[in-house]
């Protein structure tokens, strides 16, 4: 199957199967999407939306955040994974947001990954999820899938594939794309063990049609 029809059918299976897709992550406005994404690296969106209610309520502005200390948000964030870290770096980002960028979350992919805490992941996060750009976020899921379905071919880095994914998903649809591949890379294809039999990619998928047909062979071994 060629590279351009795989994506038709990926995409279209999706539009027809999952026509609304988006984040997981509770939030009410771009300040606490932010830091609920920034909280998310390496930790489940479960685990962020059980600590960020408290933190919410008590650091509602930029400015309010940007008045407290790390050590006092680490009580806040102590359950998730490297709280220490991320906890300088949401008092460093909201210091940022209120000296340099009038207390709002800017939306140019420069700005936003001077903030600290802020790499090119979140920052496309945020420019999809906030401001329905064409930004394609790469985390774990994101790799995986793409990988085994065939999306991408040797994309050894998540830039490699961000820009592989770019070059064949249409503008309008990247912001939703993004998350039908997360949401299918943490419900269906999972990493230790893809429930490849609940697919409905399996006629499209590389890596079906790969194990496919190492058990047809296995099968003919078998019998002869």
């Amino acid at each position: 199957m060629r590279k351009k029809e795989r994506y038709e059918r990926v995409i279209a299976w999706f539009q027809e199967n999952v026509p609304v897709a988006e984040t997981e992550l509770h939030y009410n406005d771009p300040f606490e999407l932010l830091i609920a994404v920034i909280l998310s690296a390496q930790c489940t969106d479960k685990r962020v939306n059980l600590i960020t209610p408290k933190l919410f309520s008590d650091f509602s502005t930029p400015e309010a955040l940007a008045a407290s200390t790390p050590e006092v948000v680490f009580e806040y964030i102590r359950s998730v994974s490297y709280p220490n870290n991320k906890a300088k770096h949401l008092v460093g980002m909201a210091r940022m947001l209120t000296n340099d960028f009038g207390s709002q979350v800017p939306s140019e992919l420069e700005q936003l990954i001077k903030l600290p805490g802020v790499g090119r992941k979140t920052a496309n996060v945020i420019q999809s999820v906030v401001f329905n750009k064409a930004a394609m976020a790469v985390d774990t899921h994101v790799f995986r899938v793409s990988n085994r379905i065939g999306l991408t071919t040797n994309s050894k880095t998540p830039l490699a594939t961000e820009k592989e994914l770019m070059k064949y998903i249409p503008k309008k649809l990247v912001p939703i794309a993004h998350h039908w591949l997360i949401l299918h890379g943490r419900y269906i294809c999972q990493a230790r063990t893809p429930k490849c039999e609940e697919c409905g990619l399996r006629p499209m998928c590389s890596y079906y049609s790969g194990i496919h047909k190492l058990s047809k062979e296995a099968e003919k071994g078998k019998n002869k």
